[in-house]
């Protein structure tokens, strides 16, 4: 585990030491429930959201959850003309090799059988996975999405920490030769990672990706919106800017910047 003092970024500034979210976060994210309300009222606006090109997407759920989780985001994205998928591993507990070979399995089979590169979102632990198996077959991806997701090598910043260790052990990074060591890396595919201030499992400055740790030839970037971690799933304001980064033809990207009538949905101050 990593130390608690504050660490030295790549680009040579000090972070503050990894905490997990304040407790007040923590007791509040059953407001998720009333997030998924606003998902389902919102399914006219979100039904006429920009169009896909029909790509395969496979979506990857949170530690301890299963397909269910992301059903909701899945059907928008059906609607919208993605190829959807679930992911083909159960609940997401164990991180093991058994897990990494059937996401391989998944990705080469839906890659193959479409002759295009495929699109991860992942939530939460979901999200790391999905970096990671950019990073082992970049060829194959055409983009990643975490949302909430800890892409810090300093588990601290969630307090899921100790149920994922129990689980996992302290260094299920041992996989793959260290595969899974440099999770703040971005993978070689254009990456955008999703973080809430208000997320009560992971810390958002564990969910932030720095440019100091971006492919200099891939990009990346960081949108926050007001959420729970809960609710990363099905709130509209990410449905929304999932559509908007899935939307952006193979080979472009440029940054997100909502549309004048959805910017009170995004806070302000953004990083970069």
């Amino acid at each position: 585990m990593a130390s608690m003092a504050p660490s030295m970024h790549a680009g040579g500034r000090e972070l503050p030491a990894a905490v997990p979210p304040n407790r007040f976060w923590t007791f509040t994210e059953g407001r998720a429930f009333f997030e998924l309300g606003a998902f389902y009222a919102a399914r006219p606006f979100l039904s006429a959201l920009p169009k896909g090109d029909g790509h395969s997407v496979v979506t990857l759920p949170g530690f301890m959850a299963t397909n269910n989780s992301t059903a909701p985001m899945r059907r928008l994205l059906k609607r919208l003309g993605y190829d959807a998928h679930g992911w083909d591993s159960g609940r997401n507990v164990r991180v093991n090799e058994a897990l990494l070979s059937k996401l391989e399995s998944q990705l080469s089979r839906l890659h193959k059988t479409s002759g295009r590169k495929v699109s991860l979102i992942g939530w939460s632990l979901g999200g790391v996975l999905a970096r990671e198996l950019a990073k082992i077959h970049p060829d194959k991806v055409r983009l990643v999405m975490s949302l909430g997701s800890p892409i810090s090598d300093d588990r601290n910043h969630t307090n899921a920490a100790r149920l994922f260790e129990f689980f996992n052990g302290k260094e299920p990074e041992e996989l793959r030769g260290g595969q899974f060591q440099g999770l703040d890396t971005a993978p070689p595919v254009p990456t955008t990672s999703v973080y809430t201030r208000t997320d009560g499992i992971v810390h958002w400055r564990g969910s932030v990706q720095h440019p100091e740790n971006t492919h200099a030839d891939h990009p990346s970037e960081n949108i926050e919106v007001y959420a729970s971690h809960l609710g990363l799933g099905f709130n509209p304001s990410v449905m929304v800017a999932m559509a908007d980064r899935l939307g952006q033809a193979e080979g472009e990207w440029s940054p997100f910047e909502p549309k004048l009538h959805q910017r009170l949905l995004f806070p302000k101050v953004k990083l970069s």
